[in-house]
C-alpha cells in the first residue's frame, strides 16, 4: 500500500487494560456503563479536526444501536469498510475493499480520517496508513474479547507524544507513528 497516503490517519480508541475493544459478541458495556466516569475523555476535541469517519461495518452496526440522538459523527463524511453490509443510510458510503476505499478518500479530498473499528484499525496499520494513535485505557480486566491490535508483517515503531491520568484510573496515551 501506498507510503504517502493523501490524508493523516487517526486512531482514538478505548481498551481494557488487557488490550480489548469489544467483548468476543461486539458489545462495548463495560465501557459505556462507566456514565459520568468517563466523560467524553478527549473525543469531542479529537474529532473536531477531523472530516471523514472510516468504520468497520461490526462498529458502524453497534453504532446504529445507541440511536439516532447518539450519533457520535455529526455531518462528517462517513465511509464503511465492508464487503458485505447493505445500507440504505444517506449518511454513509460503503466501500468493498481497502483501495477503492483509498480511492474515495482521495477523490472526497479527505484530509484528518478517525479510524474505528478493530479489523478496521488493524487494515490499516498493516497497510501503513495510521499516523496516530489515541488509547484510552479503561481499569477493567474483561478476560477475552477482540483485541485491538492483530498479526502485523513487521514491528511498528511509536513515538510517545504525551500520558494522561483522566481521573477515576482511566490513561490515555497518544503515540504517533515513527515514519
Amino acid at each position: 500500500m501506498t507510503t504517502h497516503p493523501p490524508f493523516t490517519g487517526k486512531v482514538f480508541v478505548g481498551t481494557s487494560v488487557d488490550g480489548f475493544i469489544a467483548r468476543t459478541d461486539g458489545t462495548i458495556e463495560w465501557l459505556t456503563s462507566r456514565g459520568n466516569a468517563l466523560d467524553d475523555y478527549g473525543f469531542d476535541a479529537f474529532i473536531a479536526d477531523i472530516d471523514t469517519v472510516v468504520l468497520g461495518r461490526a462498529t458502524y452496526e453497534e453504532l446504529l444501536g445507541f440511536g439516532p440522538d447518539m450519533w457520535p459523527y455529526g455531518d462528517r463524511r462517513i465511509a464503511v469498510l465492508s464487503t458485505r453490509l447493505e445500507t440504505d443510510d444517506s449518511r454513509v458510503t460503503v466501500y468493498r475493499d481497502l483501495d477503492q476505499l483509498i480511492a474515495g478518500l482521495a477523490d472526497s479530498g479527505a484530509s484528518n480520517v478517525y479510524v474505528d473499528g478493530g479489523q478496521t484499525i488493524q487494515t490499516f496499520l498493516r497497510a501503513g496508513l495510521i499516523h496516530e494513535i489515541t488509547i484510552t485505557t479503561v481499569p477493567v480486566l474483561i478476560g477475552t474479547g477482540l483485541a485491538l491490535f492483530g498479526p502485523l508483517d513487521s514491528d511498528v515503531p511509536l513515538n510517545h507524544r504525551s500520558t494522561k491520568d483522566l481521573g477515576a484510573g482511566i490513561v490515555q496515551s497518544t503515540y504517533t507513528v515513527a515514519a
